[in-house]
């Protein structure tokens, strides 16, 4: 069955890019509606921008949908990744600033609300993309590929010439609330180099340690450090979750990325939907939506993260 969150919240926070105040609100919607984002503060274009990988206009430090108006949504991952993670098809997004807010630099934050207010179902049918034949994209060092599974699956390396990250590797099931309790509350990182750098060019004017793990070296900056040892390699599956859910349903397949980002991971989409008999669009039954992130999770199991 279809699904929407049972009722409206609302979260205000730091755009990333901006530094500025950024206030978001989210409310049920329709079956067959999907993830649409609105622009509160655009009067003369049309405000509404659908979470679909087809409108992906930038990647550069996070992904960017834009629609035929030139009205666009940037940072949009996080919260999809909380949608993908918590079993939620359609919902409105309305928010006052071109970018969702950073929160923490992870999906906690929206994961806590969505599980808060509680998910309701439709007596409608979701759909799920499963996938029939390996897509792969590689882009200089990166590498990404879908290929068949009976689940919904992410394994995912990195590889960072800074000591405190290093080499990483993870591998998740996706089903069972694997995501809330393993990803939701894992943070984006940088570079304290790039940082600075960034920051010179009036880039990612909102970063800070209280959104983001920054390194230098063999060091964490954050007072906290790491909330898991290998939170980075999981912020990145974080990431794919989000940039995969703008297929605009659940997909059973496994995606495997390699130093893959926002830009290898939109590609990939787009490869799979422009290669003939790479997948199936199929009913979600029972059997089906039992393998799917986000079913029987509860907001105990965002506080079980391991």
């Amino acid at each position: 069955m279809q699904t929407t969150i049972k009722n409206s919240f609302a979260v205000i926070g730091t755009g990333l890019h901006s530094g500025r105040p950024v206030r978001m609100s989210v409310h049920p919607a329709a079956a067959d509606h999907g993830i649409v984002f609105e622009r509160t503060d655009v009067k003369s274009r049309d405000a509404r921008v659908p979470a679909r990988f087809n409108l992906v206009s930038d990647t550069t430090l996070c992904t960017r949908i834009s629609n035929a108006d030139g009205v666009s949504v940037a940072t949009i991952e996080h919260i999809m990744a909380a949608f993908a993670g918590c079993g939620v098809h359609n919902a409105l997004v309305k928010l006052d600033a071109p970018e969702v807010p950073i929160m923490d630099g992870s999906s906690r934050r929206f994961v806590r609300e969505i599980l808060s207010v509680g998910v309701s179902t439709f007596d409608a049918p979701a759909k799920i993309l499963r996938v029939l034949k390996t897509v792969h994209v590689s882009d200089a060092d990166a590498f990404a590929e879908l290929s068949p599974s009976d689940d919904f699956e992410i394994d995912f390396a990195i590889n960072f010439p800074d000591a405190v990250i290093g080499s990483q590797h993870r591998f998740l099931n996706m089903k069972n609330g694997s995501f809330v309790r393993e990803l939701a509350d894992c943070r984006t990182f940088c570079r304290k180099v790039d940082v600075d750098y960034m920051q010179s060019q009036g880039l990612a004017l909102g970063g800070s340690l209280d959104n983001a793990i920054v390194v230098d070296g063999d060091r964490v900056l954050n007072t906290e450090g790491f909330r898991h040892e290998d939170e980075c390699v999981r912020h990145k599956m974080l990431d794919a979750l989000g940039d995969m859910a703008l297929i605009g349903m659940p997909i059973l397949g496994r995606y495997r990325g390699v130093r893959a980002g926002h830009r290898v991971t939109n590609l990939l989409l787009r490869k799979l939907y422009a290669t003939p008999g790479a997948f199936e669009i199929i009913d979600a039954d029972m059997q089906y939506a039992a393998k799917l992130p986000g079913v029987g999770v509860t907001v105990e199991d965002l506080d079980l993260a391991i």
